[in-house]
């Protein structure tokens, strides 16, 4: 028996980006495997004492005299790194709980899922201080809260374009789940051929004494789609800005045969299944 799909949302398109709309959700963690607790932590303290340093400026005498707070001011912000940490681990759990019940209904009462596989990312203490001095976000955590999107990351990979906007529509339209953006890089794809629906959406996490509400990027794709990212993530990492321009035409043509095999693989799904809306 198939469920009745509910029709493709008509997702507003918002064209702002940075650049690392698409970089992204590299290796799979564990939420809990970057906890302050772990071997990365001298270096943190070291990263946030050259920031405070930075921000600071003045003669390097004085600098080296006053070491001993800005080391202790450092050592204050790491630990409220690990707590904020904790707090986007809890909200990558609540969505994940959601993308597999979703997953495991479809799996045993529908014989189908339109979810081919999850990944989930959370940015390390490391890597979310590097992005605040990127982009000049003030070092604490209520700018960092709201400066920086996508500490919390969540990858659904699916076999039909058609299942991406199904999967997002039953999604959003849980009670306790909050979109706050949509980037729909599959109807309007990057110059360079990116194409992925993004969702941030926010999830309610409830804490022994409190509530926080957590906003965690969502990045829906199909399997052609992540496919080809993969290959171009790979690729700029090892070029930086220096891709040759004979692999960049690579690139070019090989997402447009991408989007032609969703495109096809649409059609043969139509012939055996019902596509969402129909």
């Amino acid at each position: 028996m198939v469920p009745v799909f509910l029709a493709p949302p008509s997702i507003p398109w918002r064209p702002t980006h940075t650049p690392e709309d698409a970089g992204d959700l590299m290796p799979a963690t564990d939420p809990r495997s970057d906890h302050p607790g772990s071997s990365g932590q001298t270096d943190l303290d070291l990263q946030l004492l050259e920031a405070l340093r930075a921000g600071r400026g003045g003669d390097p005498a004085d600098l080296a005299r006053a070491d001993s707070s800005w080391f202790a001011r450092a050592r204050v912000l790491r630990d409220e790194f690990g707590r904020l940490q904790m707090y986007y681990g809890f909200g990558i759990e609540e969505v994940s709980t959601k993308i597999r019940i979703l997953r495991q209904e479809f799996e045993q009462v529908y014989d189908y899922t339109p979810i081919e596989h999850v990944r989930t990312r959370l940015k390390s203490p490391e890597s979310l201080l590097a992005k605040a001095l990127r982009q000049g976000t003030e070092l604490t955590v209520p700018a960092i809260r709201a400066e920086i999107r996508d500490i919390a990351g969540i990858r659904v990979t699916c076999s039909f374009v058609s299942d991406v906007y199904w999967i997002a529509e039953m999604l959003s339209a849980q009670p306790d789940l909050t979109v706050l953006t949509t980037k729909d890089y599959i109807a309007h794809p990057k110059p360079n051929g990116y194409r992925s629906l993004h969702l941030i959406v926010q999830v309610p996490v409830f804490l022994s004494r409190h509530t926080e509400h957590i906003p965690v990027e969502l990045q829906i794709r199909t399997i052609a789609m992540d496919f080809w990212a993969s290959m171009e993530h790979k690729l700029r990492y090892k070029y930086r800005a220096d891709m040759p321009d004979d692999l960049r035409a690579e690139l070019d043509d090989a997402a447009a045969v991408a989007a032609q095999l969703d495109a096809r693989m649409g059609r043969l799904r139509d012939e055996v299944r019902p596509a969402p809306g129909a």
